[in-house]
């Protein structure tokens, strides 16, 4: 570069640098709005919408509407859902709002709300995730209740069930229809696979938040942590272009920073459904077709505009939409394979 273009650019200074990269022209901002995965989104959303259309903030409603699922005593998210192999319940999660403040918890056990111990993280210590016995240790220093696991029965006959075939196979889109043991979305044996709920709204502020809460893969390797609570990964906020949130096979997420990707995406001028697609794409770039034919994994994004998209490797992915123009729908994503 010729000396006085770089003066030039460090002319510039810090003010030069944090210009945003990516902005929409002439298009209408829709706020407020709620999206989240699956169709236990659509209770979600209505906890979410309650703050929202009174002005709340979408960090608030973020937090608020995946309670909801987490309250569920079911095999999904929470206390109720199915445990890993050794028999405990582990739940991850974590929050992030527009100014890229971010807190998550992973491998907590005996704690109702998680999402609301991934806030405390975020607004009470400098740390960004707290695990295990430490996370269960400052939950409770934070005025959290320790509770007995409790599994629903749904989750206990699914674990005998599995402790005698001792077997694991991950099966994709078991969580996506319904809760019970006869359920669409469960095996014969009333088991689930794995459950997240991961929510992103748009505020009448102009702010993003998004949250994500998970038991994870039931009967996983004690310890197992999946993208949930990792930032970048299962979440990622950039108010400045957007917010997208994952489900589905944890690790493979991790792999290509998925969120983070869709975000980066979506700065580069692409639509919400066009940058899940995209990070999709790469997911079967860095994986490979064949192994990607065994696994689910599906994103969803919104922009700083409040349009909204997904996109998933596989068909039966479905999320919820709650804004002045849906009251609380839930769509059918697209799907590569």
């Amino acid at each position: 570069m010729q000396r006085r273009k770089f003066l030039e650019l460090s002319s510039l200074g810090l003010s030069g640098l944090t210009l945003p990269l990516f902005s929409y022209k002439n298009v209408a901002v829709k706020k407020p709005i709620v999206i989240s995965t699956w169709d236990a989104g659509i209770k979600a959303n209505k906890a979410a919408w309650e703050i929202l259309s009174k002005n709340g903030t979408a960090l608030d409603a973020v937090e608020k509407g995946v309670m909801i699922t987490e309250d569920a005593i079911s095999c999904c998210v929470g206390l109720g859902a199915n445990p890993d192999r050794d028999g405990f319940v582990t739940l991850d999660a974590s929050i992030m709002d527009h100014q890229f403040n971010c807190g998550s918890v992973a491998a907590l056990e005996r704690i109702q709300h998680p999402i609301s111990v991934a806030r405390k993280v975020m607004e009470n210590t400098p740390h960004v995730l707290l695990v295990g016995e430490g996370a269960q240790k400052f939950a409770v220093a934070s005025g959290f209740e320790l509770k007995e696991q409790n599994l629903s029965k749904d989750a206990e006959k699914a674990y005998k069930n599995w402790l005698e075939k001792n077997e694991y196979h991950p099966v994709i889109n078991r969580e996506n229809k319904g809760h019970g043991p006869f359920a669409p979305n469960t095996l014969e044996d009333g088991s689930y696979n794995h459950d997240t709920i991961g929510m992103i709204a748009l505020d009448n502020f102009g702010n993003l938040s998004g949250s994500c809460t998970t038991s994870g893969q039931g009967f996983k390797m004690r310890g197992r942590v999946d993208d949930s609570p990792i930032i970048g990964a299962g979440l990622y906020v950039d108010n400045e272009v957007g917010a997208a949130v994952s489900t589905g096979q944890g690790e493979d997420v991790i792999r290509i920073a998925g969120c983070h990707l869709v975000v980066e995406f979506m700065r580069q001028g692409n639509s919400p459904e066009i940058a899940c697609k995209k990070a999709i794409e790469r997911l079967i770039k860095v994986k490979g077709l064949e192994k990607c034919k065994d696994i689910q994994v599906c994103f969803i994004a919104l922009n700083n505009k409040g349009e909204h998209g997904a996109y998933a490797l596989h068909k039966g992915f479905n999320y919820a939409i709650q804004n002045s123009d849906y009251p609380n729908k839930l769509f059918d994503s697209k799907f590569i394979l």
